[in-house]
């Protein structure tokens, strides 16, 4: 969870010519699946596509807000530094657990939509109320366990030859034999 706080503040509505003012308002904001269901739901398009626009920031910081009775207009009043702090919170690992190179799974042209992190949270039995997990972190649990689910990898046929002159060997060392 992040805490932030918009501090007063007072805009000019060029459009309306009048002024606009907001209350100091602290907020608790969640970067999880539930917060990227309900901003793709409302904008029929995957979160984790192109560039989105102001507007469409400011709304997934309001499907991130897990306040509640927040006054609507207060978004527009979100600092460069709440912003900031934002952007920090959402690349965030959360998480202790890293990833070799070589474990990096392989590049693919699927569009991940929360539908399909709901997928892949069934298929590995991952309970629901990971939903509400940091998103970083949920989606290092399912590579974890793509990971340890993945059958061992087999041996190349120099290393089967290796480990069976290795075994030749200690049973030769073993048994006083010249094999």
């Amino acid at each position: 969870m992040l805490h932030i706080t918009i501090p007063e503040n007072e805009l000019w509505d060029e459009i309306n010519e009048r002024f606009l003012s907001t209350k100091e308002q602290s907020l608790v904001l969640e970067h999880s699946l539930v917060s990227l269901s309900k901003w793709e739901s409302k904008w029929c398009k995957p979160f984790f596509s192109k560039q989105k626009t102001h507007e469409e920031i400011i709304d997934y910081v309001r499907c991130m807000t897990i306040t509640q009775n927040v006054d609507p207009g207060v978004y527009e009043f979100l600092t460069r530094d709440n912003l900031e702090q934002i952007d920090k919170y959402i690349d965030a690992p959360m998480t202790a657990t890293w990833f070799r190179k070589s474990e990096h799974k392989p590049r693919t042209n699927k569009i991940i939509t929360s539908e399909r992190i709901y997928c892949w949270m069934i298929a590995l039995h991952i309970p629901f109320e990971c939903q509400k997990w940091h998103l970083n972190r949920l989606m290092t649990l399912i590579r974890v366990c793509n990971i340890e689910n993945k059958p061992p990898k087999k041996m190349s046929q120099r290393e089967i030859m290796s480990r069976n002159a290795a075994l030749n060997a200690a049973r030769r060392k073993r048994l006083n034999s010249k094999g």
